[in-house]
């Protein structure tokens, strides 16, 4: 389908509100694809194949996981968000007409705690980015803190964020997401950005030893600039923003940030860069 060529960058009324289940949608329709450069970049520098076990920390809807399977491995996906789980779910879960032996099929949870049984791993993946919003460090130093010992003994560990800000287009249409949130008294939400060594503190908090680094280009590009604003709106990194203006306002400001990446054909378009450190346990 072509993409409509969209004259006005600017919202002129509000769209619907945007319940849980549909901003997963979004996520899994539209903006976790963006990554799939840098889930095959992984994978192929570590081999990923039928002999690894790899358990996914915040495996979304399951797109990482569904790739690590089609190269053979046997995954385990873990994330809070229920929304995103049930797709996970309905894409790697056998159906009622399938065969396929539970035994040898994912195993999806809501807790690492509750994937304890898919163990021991030697893989273990992060590869929501970190470096975006205050915290999220602390976060996933926890998440690995209780992954880590049902892993094997010197098991390999993955851990992702956003490259340099001069490198990543989008860096700029994210600081929308904390300018908001800090004009609507509600400071820490959103957008924080990255910082160089953000890899490294959560390695060495989270008593991991680096093993290696690399760097994968990751453009994000949308049919128009409604997909963008959605797609955008699904990573939840404009939830603290909605919360402290509203849903239009966000909408309307982050349309405004996409306007200079938005192509004559009506698509947008931003470089990224995304950075990953490979460590052991």
């Amino acid at each position: 389908m072509t993409p409509t060529l969209v004259r006005h960058h600017r919202y002129t009324e509000p769209s619907a509100p945007a319940d849980g289940a549909s901003r997963a949608r979004d996520w899994a329709e539209i903006q976790e694809r963006m990554l799939a450069p840098l889930y095959e970049a992984v994978y192929t520098r570590l081999e990923v194949g039928p002999a690894t076990r790899m358990l996914a920390l915040g495996c979304g809807s399951g797109l990482a996981l569904l790739m690590a399977a089609g190269r053979g491995a046997r995954v385990t996906g873990v994330d809070t968000d229920p929304d995103r789980l049930a797709l996970a779910r309905a894409r790697l879960l056998p159906g009622p007409g399938d065969h396929a032996s539970p035994a040898a099929g994912p195993l999806l949870a809501d807790s690492v705690a509750a994937s304890a049984d898919g163990g021991p791993h030697n893989l273990i993946t992060a590869f929501t980015p970190i470096g975006c919003e205050a915290g999220d460090g602390e976060e996933l130093v926890r998440a690995l803190e209780a992954a880590v010992p049902s892993a094997d003994r010197g098991a390999t560990v993955v851990l992702t964020g956003w490259g340099p800000p001069e490198r990543c287009t989008t860096e700029a249409v994210l600081r929308v997401a904390g300018r908001l949130a800090d004009d609507g008294r509600a400071p820490g939400g959103g957008w924080r950005g990255p910082r160089r060594d953000d890899l490294e503190d959560v390695a060495f908090r989270a008593g991991l030893k680096p093993d290696g680094s690399g760097r994968v280009a990751c453009p994000f590009g949308y049919a128009d600039m409604d997909s963008a604003v959605r797609g955008l709106l699904s990573t939840r990194l404009f939830e603290a923003a909605v919360r402290a203006t509203d849903r239009w306002q966000v909408e309307k400001e982050l349309a405004e940030a996409l306007h200079p990446h938005r192509r004559p054909d009506g698509t947008v378009w931003m470089s990224n860069v995304f950075r990953y450190l490979v460590c052991t346990t």
